[in-house]
């Protein structure tokens, strides 16, 4: 949900990574894409898709999460120097999507300061900290797009993120 770290997938920029991920839920209608990806607000991104709810990819509980990884991939990839501060400043520590719906995503804060849930977002992003933690070589600026049917953007299958051209991060801080 953070803005201020765009992508460009298939040649189209995208101002958030949540509204990425949330037009990756309607392959089959590229205009609700576009009207997800145009808008600035992650929020606000998220809750146009109410309306369309019911035309969500029929597999969607099984491959948000692999969409989300693969979003996250993206942001670093695009956004690595940036990004890849912010989660290397995280240290070991556990990152945690704290929440007061989402138990799936996130973790609910339950009496005596104890968070409840799958924290499924929290735990993708520590996975994302241990692979940046060792990217010597920067592989992890070439992002395949994932083994799901159906992945599209507009129309078209979404292609290879591959931000190994775009300058490179400053050194001191990411190793």
């Amino acid at each position: 949900m953070a803005a201020g770290y765009p992508v460009t997938v298939n040649g189209h920029e995208i101002r958030t990574v949540e509204a990425l991920y949330q037009a990756c839920r309607f392959p089959d209608r590229p205009d609700v894409q576009q009207y997800v990806i145009a808008e600035p607000s992650p929020m606000v991104a998220k809750r146009k898709t109410i309306p369309y709810r019911e035309e969500t990819r029929s597999d969607w509980d099984y491959v948000r999460h692999h969409i989300m990884r693969w979003s996250l991939r993206v942001k670093l990839a695009q956004n690595y120097a940036k990004f890849g501060e912010l989660l290397l400043e995280t240290g070991d520590r556990p990152i945690v999507e704290q929440s007061k719906k989402d138990d799936y995503w996130g973790a609910f804060v339950k009496e005596g300061g104890v968070l409840v849930g799958q924290n499924v977002l929290g735990r993708l992003l520590m996975e994302l900290r241990m692979h940046l933690q060792s990217d010597g070589e920067e592989k992890l600026r070439v992002v395949p797009p994932p083994a799901l049917p159906n992945f599209l953007l507009l129309g078209e299958a979404i292609k290879t993120i591959d931000s190994r051209g775009e300058a490179p991060p400053q050194q001191s801080r990411l190793l």
